[in-house]
């Protein structure tokens, strides 16, 4: 700097004020500073983490509000990954119990009553899930339809039920490594039938409430048979079919085998598998998942896996590579039968690119009732169960025959005209 550039300089100050006296508050914490270790020279690195790590270097935080600081205590950031019980979404659970000559079957629901007049919403799961795949959309649907009941039962090979087979036992444990239960459609058809019409015994009901059937994937092709079969009459006022059409199901099963050898064998708890379940985005609602993944999973005896010093791992209930005999069996022809059945018809997807031929033209013409919620993934059920609950309850209105008032029949109006 040149002496003409200096001379000018401190004329500049001189002309300036003297620095204000500070505050006793303020000098004391900034006295308090002092004991702060100076931070660490930044290394030379071009890489952007390194960048970026060096230019927080710059930031001094404010002494008086510690904006950076953590509070003690703090679980900011951090989920709970408790499991939920089901009682916190239904009132009670039932076994049904349902023998043949060729198995004894018990038969696990989670049931919330209807009120006098109200729906029952019947519930089917996907496959490798359980009825707590509705758990949480269910205590929002009562929200919705005060009035309303929920019966969302757990399939064979699923959950709690449990069949017997020419005296070999198949419990909770899903399919067990056995390849003989009957997962076929028109089996899992029956077993719904039998499911409601126990449940109407045990309860001593004299006729059904009206009906809406809801199915999620797998489920969703279940109930679609049970509507397009007929047997249930007009007590079905319609039926709601999530995420699952037969076109995209049919191509997706060819890269179902890759999908499940990517899944994780066992897990060290059950916190270990609702984690797995919310980090991969499998279920994208961790409430869901706390309710859901529990009853996925099962504990193994002592002698079989486990982890070093640990207790026995925690398996899959059901061996979902095991049903591939059934897995074509389950959507050949659902998008006709969906189509064709009596009742009321909703089809609520993840995506529009899901719709085959047949139901863009269904769609199109009008036959079903179409609702897309691009922010969820598979699960729908169970990622948006608030939206879901609120899209179901508007269905029930809308197909609801007790608040619909009928015109006379012309007959009946020729017969009193004759009379008169």
């Amino acid at each position: 700097m040149s002496d003409l550039q200096r001379s000018f300089v401190k004329a500049k100050l001189a002309s300036l004020p003297l620095e204000p006296r500070m505050p006793q508050d303020v000098a004391e914490e900034e006295d308090d500073q002092d004991d702060l270790r100076p931070l660490p020279e930044p290394h030379d690195d071009d890489s952007s983490s390194a960048s970026s790590a060096s230019s927080t270097g710059t930031i001094k935080p404010s002494p008086s509000k510690h904006l950076f600081a953590r509070p003690k205590g703090s679980t900011a950031g951090k989920r709970s990954l408790d499991q939920l019980p089901w009682t916190d979404y239904f009132d009670q659970e039932l076994y049904l119990e349902k023998t043949s000559s060729s198995e004894k079957i018990v038969y696990h629901i989670y049931f919330t009553p209807s009120s006098q007049k109200g729906p029952l919403f019947v519930t089917h799961h996907g496959a490798g899930s359980s009825g707590l795949s509705f758990a949480v959309m269910a205590s929002e649907l009562r929200k919705a339809l005060p009035g309303a009941g929920v019966l969302s039962l757990d399939a064979r090979g699923h959950g709690e039920t449990v069949v017997q087979n020419t005296g070999a036992a198949l419990s909770g444990d899903g399919l067990g490594g056995d390849s003989t239960l009957d997962l076929s459609l028109g089996t899992l058809s029956d077993d719904m039938l039998n499911i409601i019409n126990l449940t109407k015994e045990k309860l001593g009901w004299q006729e059904l409430p009206g009906l809406i059937l809801v199915g999620h994937s797998l489920g969703g092709a279940v109930v679609t048979d049970v509507a397009y079969r007929g047997e249930l009459k007009k007590a079905v006022l319609g039926y709601a079919v999530l995420d699952v059409v037969e076109g995209s199901a049919i191509d997706a099963l060819k890269s179902m085998q890759s999908y499940l050898s990517t899944r994780p064998m066992s897990f060290p708890s059950v916190s270990s598998g609702i984690e797995w379940h919310t980090r991969t985005r499998t279920i994208r609602n961790s409430t869901s998942a706390r309710a859901s993944v529990p009853s996925l999973l099962f504990q193994a005896l002592s002698s079989g896996e486990s982890y070093p010093g640990k207790a026995p791992a925690w398996l899959w209930r059901t061996n979902l590579a095991a049903t591939q005999p059934f897995w074509e069996g389950w959507f050949v022809g659902l998008s006709r039968k969906f189509l064709e059945a009596k009742g009321g018809k909703l089809l609520l997807l993840a995506g529009t690119d899901r719709l085959d031929k047949e139901l863009m033209i269904g769609q199109m013409q009008g036959k079903y009732q179409l609702q897309v919620f691009p922010e969820a993934g598979h699960f729908i059920q169970e990622d948006q169960p608030e939206k879901t609950a609120m899209v179901l309850a508007d269905f029930y209105r809308r197909n609801d025959r007790s608040a619909l008032v009928l015109p006379p029949k012309v007959r009946d109006l020729l017969k009193n005209q004759q009379l008169h």
